[in-house]
């Protein structure tokens, strides 16, 4: 509670910041990504003076693989509409395709870290064994990059779970300082098609009371009886149960594939949500569920996992090693935002923007940092980005020769040269992939959509409120 009570109050502080300070507002920062840095900030300083908070780093790190469970069994306990966006070869397509990418930036990512590390680590006496601890860190995050850096350290190399979580730390940075301009662009060029139009209400992040026109839910329950709004937490409470159980069954499964599948809890709480959705179905029940409820529940569960994955991450200096992780972390960023901006516009679909933007934030931070860049720009989750996030993690399981090559290079067993060539030779496989789904075609959306910028409305909205206060 102490854990939850320090992120709220971080909310808080990021919801007045958004409101008061004219560029957080242009840009669009949600109220998350400013109290997930304030929270980053905060809890590195109470842990550098030794100051005892009540909580610490590894409680975040617990709150975040929990949340992160919830917001996808909420996400498929909301129903849908029949359309392009939702139907099952739509979302697959999504999944393969950022999937896909994810699993050439995995293996990209670390070759490119490693000549860079050995052009100019010597001058800083780092090994150039530690600029492959980056895809581990900007691909997957915090929890992955201090895994598997203890591993290199298991194997003799220094310090390696310190770089590698200093590597996360820049990597959510990054996501939002790239990714939200990103989204913003979007919006300003009329691509981002769910997002409405930009007024002084979304540009200062609340509505005043005669703004307040929209119900947040209708009772489905008496509340004499059970509240509504406890009825859909039991609902979600009720599909975490069920899926532990179809994660003990999964790891009845011998070998790698039971041990991943039954690890993949996120992945088992939408098998969870998805039976029991289709239940309420069949038993003429689904009445008592309440979609709009459900997404509101689904936005609770992304502001809070932003704020917690910035709060689970602790960094310390590492000295001189400092420039040239930053150097590798600015370059590394270029080629995500390249790889991910050119792949991602060529999928295949109407999300396709959507799509981006959760790809480069995942690739960067987090799937709960996708998640938030996708929120700026489908606020109501009316697409299914959201749940092809979830899915393409299936498509990551394609990265496993990836991580079994870089460990048997850092544990010796493995040279060095053999093993870039197989980075090489996989990045090659993944493109093959690509071309053959069709999730590399044509692009689907155009940045000089100059009709679309003018049918929203941004240059005069925008030129009006950058001075917000003097007009109206």
């Amino acid at each position: 509670m102490i854990a939850f009570g320090l992120a709220s109050v971080a909310l808080c502080i990021g919801t007045l910041l958004r409101a008061k300070i004219p560029v957080l507002r242009n840009m669009l920062v949600p109220a998350s990504v400013i109290a997930g840095i304030i929270g980053l900030i905060f809890m590195n300083l109470t842990d550098q003076f030794h100051f005892n908070i009540g909580t610490d780093s590894e409680m975040y790190t617990n709150i975040v693989n929990h949340l992160f469970t919830i917001s996808f069994i909420s996400i498929c306990l909301t129903g849908s509409k029949k359309s392009e966006e939702n139907t099952a070869k739509h979302m697959m397509k999504g999944a393969l395709g950022m999937g896909s990418v994810w699993c050439l930036l995995y293996a990209l990512t670390p070759l490119i870290g490693f000549g860079i590390i050995y052009l100019i680590g010597r001058q800083f006496d780092i090994a150039s064994i530690y600029g492959t601890l980056i895809p581990f860190a900007f691909t997957q995050g915090p929890g992955q990059a201090a895994a598997y850096g203890s591993i290199y350290e298991s194997y003799g190399w220094e310090n390696a779970a310190m770089v590698g979580v200093t590597f996360a730390a820049i990597g959510f940075i990054v996501a939002f300082a790239v990714g939200i301009p990103a989204a913003k662009l979007g919006v300003s060029r009329g691509i981002a098609k769910n997002c409405g139009t930009i007024d002084s209400s979304i540009l200062k992040g609340y509505l005043k009371k005669e703004e307040q026109t929209n119900y947040m839910v209708k009772d489905t329950t008496c509340n004499s009886n059970i509240e509504t709004l406890s009825f859909h937490f039991a609902l979600i409470g009720f599909c975490y149960i069920f899926a532990v159980g179809i994660s003990k069954v999964f790891a009845l499964i011998p070998g790698f594939i039971g041990s991943s599948m039954s690890g993949l809890m996120f992945m088992n709480g939408m098998i969870a949500a998805y039976i029991v959705k289709f239940l309420m179905k069949k038993l003429n029940i689904d009445f008592l569920q309440e979609d709009v409820l459900q997404t509101k529940i689904t936005g609770w569960t992304a502001d809070y996992l932003v704020v917690c994955a910035f709060m689970a991450v602790g960094f310390q200096v590492l000295g001189s090693w400092v420039v040239p992780i930053i150097v590798e972390s600015l370059i590394i960023t270029v080629v995500t935002f390249i790889v991910c901006f050119y792949f991602g516009q060529r999928i295949g679909g109407s999300n396709d923007f959507e799509r981006t933007l959760g790809l480069y934030g995942t690739s960067t931070g987090t799937v709960p940092s996708g998640i938030a860049l996708v929120r700026i720009v489908d606020p109501e989750f009316k697409t299914s980005t959201a749940v092809e996030l979830g899915l393409m993690n299936l498509v990551m399981l394609l990265s496993t020769p990836v991580y079994l090559v870089l460990l048997a290079m850092a544990s010796g067993d493995l040279s060095t040269m053999i093993a870039m060539l197989i980075l090489a030779g996989l990045c090659i496989v993944y493109l093959i992939v690509m071309k053959l789904t069709g999730t590399w075609g044509k692009k689907t959306f155009d940045w000089k959509n100059k009709e679309g910028r003018q049918k929203n409305g941004y240059n005069l909205l925008w030129r009006t409120n950058s001075n917000y206060g003097k007009s109206k």
